[in-house]
């Protein structure tokens, strides 16, 4: 059974193949809905609150001729202690494919273990591989390097500012070392990556693009990207203060734009709190990107589920 856990969990050709799907599908979105997933029901479960992941998954599925249904945790049985793969396995017997939204990246790992149909991560605390591929889109499309990212890709430089330890992060880091890319990682050392990212890259034989600097001009200087997220994320509510006292350095703007190339562009995977990392300036500029990447959210996801769906029913 094919999954979507992880950025490299497609081989080189097919992740070509979903790129360029997606631009297709977005290029033809007035032509919907398309046949991929027609007479099929997806469930989508979330352990976490979501705006963007939900109604690009919902309206996505649809677009596709799918059926969406939204599971939340608190009003399944989850929410009452029935385990993980038991939930699975009822679901496998209902569902043409589980999108799933959590905290522990093991969360999302058992339901895979358990499911006998497609599991799509979108999101957990360790990596967010569907925002990636839409931010990844986001690039090509902006920078006018073609639809392959492996091409249009290499060689560019992302600095990434804040916590380099968070799933934005790691799944940068993990982007980088497919496709090629320079990512400069700039935030306190305390908030460094962490061990679990590293193996990831060793057992899959991908070797590190990235480096770490405390220095803000130097994690930026020549930067075709500047990338921030929120510092405090759900669950972290708890070190909100100590957080946002250590990352202040690191809040993107004016100054750290500067110091990047000229026609660096801005990104952020929303949402955003301006006044923490990033003020609203560089928000409202003209090299913020933020709303392309939040829309081909939808399109690189019907290009996800429709692999995914060609994938096991050829199997």
């Amino acid at each position: 059974m094919r999954h979507f856990l992880q950025e490299n969990d497609f081989s080189m050709e097919e992740t070509a193949e979903v790129f360029s799907y997606a631009f297709e599908l977005k290029s033809n979105r007035s032509k919907r809905p398309t046949t991929d997933l027609v007479g099929q029901s997806w469930g989508m479960i979330f352990f976490k609150q979501s705006t963007r992941t939900r109604v690009s998954f919902e309206v996505g599925i649809r677009e596709l001729g799918g059926n969406p249904l939204i599971l939340d945790q608190s009003s399944t049985q989850i929410g009452r202690g029935e385990s993980i793969a038991d939930t699975a396995k009822v679901l496998s017997r209902f569902l043409d494919g589980l999108i799933i939204r959590a905290h522990g990246h093991e969360i999302i790992e058992t339901f895979a273990k358990h499911s006998s149909i497609p599991v799509v991560n979108a999101l957990t605390d360790f990596l967010h591989p569907c925002q990636i591929f839409a931010d990844c889109m986001t690039l090509l499309e902006k920078m006018n390097t073609g639809t392959n990212p492996f091409v249009g890709l290499r060689g560019k430089k992302l600095a990434f500012f804040g916590d380099t330890s968070c799933n934005m992060a790691n799944s940068w880091i993990l982007a980088g070392a497919m496709f090629g890319m320079e990512i400069s990682l700039c935030g306190p050392e305390a908030f460094k990556p962490g061990r679990n990212i590293l193996e990831l890259l060793e057992n899959h034989n991908l070797s590190p693009t990235w480096s770490f600097t405390p220095t803000p001009e130097d994690g930026a200087k020549d930067a075709d990207v500047v990338y921030t997220d929120v510092w405090v994320s759900m669950g972290c509510e708890e070190d909100s203060k100590s957080r946002l006292a250590s990352m202040q350095p690191y809040q993107v703007d004016e100054k750290i734009m500067a110091s990047a190339k000229d026609n660096c562009l801005f990104m952020h995977c929303m949402p955003a709190h301006p006044g923490e990392e990033v003020n609203q300036s560089v928000l409202d500029s003209e090299y913020s990107i933020l709303f392309d990447q939040a829309e081909n959210r939808l399109h690189m996801q019907k290009a996800i589920l429709s692999k995914l769906s060609q994938s096991n029913h050829t199997i």
